[in-house]
């Protein structure tokens, strides 16, 4: 290959802003004229670490704007420390096929428990796999909703919302929910009902939602839907960020009690689905 024709190819990477083909050309080129490389591999070769760089800046970009900073994994979750966690059941989901069913996941736990770290990690594994995520806390999704209400925008809000492939909304009963948050969370709700999946993670029992929301009747609502197609995972044990003092803590909260599921209602053509 003459040196006018790689100038040419250069140019040509510069001006289709291919960096990383850039910076890799001239080891493939070497390895062409040792006959390590044929011209179709090299071809190959030279495509793969450019189509490898954008999507590691498409995941970098994603991970940015759908609110999952800073990075969760499943491999660094530390499942030992939980022991009521059925690991096999998570990397089950890690799988997605909830979100192609349009399932809503509920994380149930007491503070420090490891449900936030997974649903990001959830997060994380959907975005790699092309899907649009978002994650808020309810009492941040509430807020934009009664704000984009105020300013006369809610249908178009809502609409944003629903387009999204998987919704992560976290801390469900940590923070009160402000005058008509309840049914602005159940209009989302029924516009993303059976259309898309969430995850949800709350430190609350589904028994307790009608004092989360101020709203017994919405409450129930919610729970109609959200409880209709689920995947219901509960975690007992001890904080993890406390781990090293626990013995500092009060003991009704060394040993929370178990966050327990109400048996799901059997409705006439559906199945409560628990994979």
């Amino acid at each position: 290959m003459t040196a006018r024709m790689l100038d040419a190819i250069r140019s040509s990477l510069v001006s289709l802003r291919m960096r990383r083909a850039l910076e890799e050309l001239d080891a493939i080129v070497r390895q062409l004229e040792r006959g390590q490389l044929g011209a179709i591999e090299a071809i190959h070769n030279l495509l793969t670490a450019e189509a490898a760089r954008r999507e590691d800046r498409r995941v970098a970009m994603a991970l940015k704007t759908c609110r999952l900073a800073p990075i969760k994994t499943l491999e660094g979750f530390d499942f030992s420390f939980q022991p009521s966690l059925d690991r096999d059941r998570i990397m089950a989901l890690a799988e997605l096929d909830f979100i192609r069913r349009h399932e809503t996941v509920h994380l149930l736990g007491p503070p420090g428990t490891g449900k936030s770290h997974l649903a990001c990690a959830l997060g994380i594994r959907a975005v790699k796999a092309g899907k649009r995520v978002y994650r808020t806390t309810l009492v941040e999704l509430v807020e934009s909703l009664a704000q984009a209400a105020r300013e006369g925008r809610l249908v178009s809000k809502l609409r944003f919302y629903a387009r999204i492939s998987l919704l992560i909304v976290d801390e469900i009963g940590y923070l009160p929910v402000s005058e008509g948050g309840a049914n602005l969370f159940f209009q989302l709700v029924s516009a993303r009902y059976e259309k898309a999946a969430m995850i949800l993670t709350s430190n609350r029992g589904f028994g307790e939602w009608g004092e989360v929301f101020g709203d017994p009747v919405v409450a129930t609502a919610l729970l109609d839907r959200l409880l209709h197609h689920a995947v219901v995972i509960p975690i007992e044990g001890s904080s993890y960020r406390l781990r090293q003092h626990s013995d500092l803590m009060p003991e009704h909260v060394r040993t929370n009690a178990t966050i327990i599921p109400p048996a799901p209602k059997p409705q006439k053509g559906a199945t409560m689905t628990d994979n």
